[in-house]
């Protein structure tokens, strides 16, 4: 076989073993030999998460799936304690698909409104259903159960690590003058007072 045919007859999965380290040349001295399929195997419910006061995230994304490098595709796990609230948000440049593997969550997700009015729709979604916000969305879901921890996988079209790809409400607030915001919702800038100045991401956060 011809360089060339052997480069055909394995295809893409030639290239994606090889941008990790698993192909081209023999393994190093004394090295386990890694099993290809590795390459398209990530091990997401195992995975150390990102641990937030009231919950947990755990990603698979370029960073740390290296196959899904440019393939426009990432994939979280977001677990939601008792009382538990994903921050407010949205994605400027992906939408988001939501599948519900356990519990109950309560959803908002606000979208365009070119008729002067505004479209905001808020349901409940459970075990088995599957929940789209639309790129640029403004959304959140939190745990609707007072008794059951919530688990939700979630499918961006982006390879980006979650939280980079999104603008969440404190950044948002945060961003803005209070006399800026008091003009807006026509009340005096020191009704933002007690909001905290420091601009840091939520992602996860739990009712007090």
């Amino acid at each position: 076989m011809t360089e060339i045919s052997r480069r055909n007859a394995l295809g893409t999965g030639a290239g994606v073993a090889a941008a990790i380290g698993l192909g081209g040349g023999a393994p190093a001295a004394g090295a386990a030999p890694v099993p290809r399929q590795a390459a398209h195997l990530f091990p997401l419910s195992k995975t150390a998460p990102s641990k937030f006061d009231g919950g947990t995230l755990r990603g698979a994304n370029e960073d740390t799936f290296p196959v899904l490098a440019g393939q426009n595709g990432s994939a979280y796990l977001v677990h939601l304690d008792v009382g538990g609230i994903r921050e407010p948000h949205w994605h400027p440049s992906a939408w988001e698909l939501n599948y519900i593997i356990a519990g109950t969550a309560k959803w908002t997700i606000l979208g365009t409104h070119a008729d002067g009015s505004y479209h905001n729709d808020a349901f409940e979604a459970g075990k088995g259903d599957l929940v789209f916000a639309p790129t640029g969305f403004f959304h959140y879901f939190e745990n609707a159960s007072t008794t059951e921890g919530l688990d939700v996988l979630v499918i961006f079209n982006t390879s980006t690590a979650e939280p980079n790809d999104d603008i969440g409400i404190v950044g948002t607030l945060n961003s803005l003058p209070r006399d800026v915001l008091g003009a807006v919702f026509g009340v005096p800038a020191s009704a933002f007072g007690a909001i905290p100045q420091k601009i840091e991401p939520v992602v996860i956060t739990k009712r007090k």
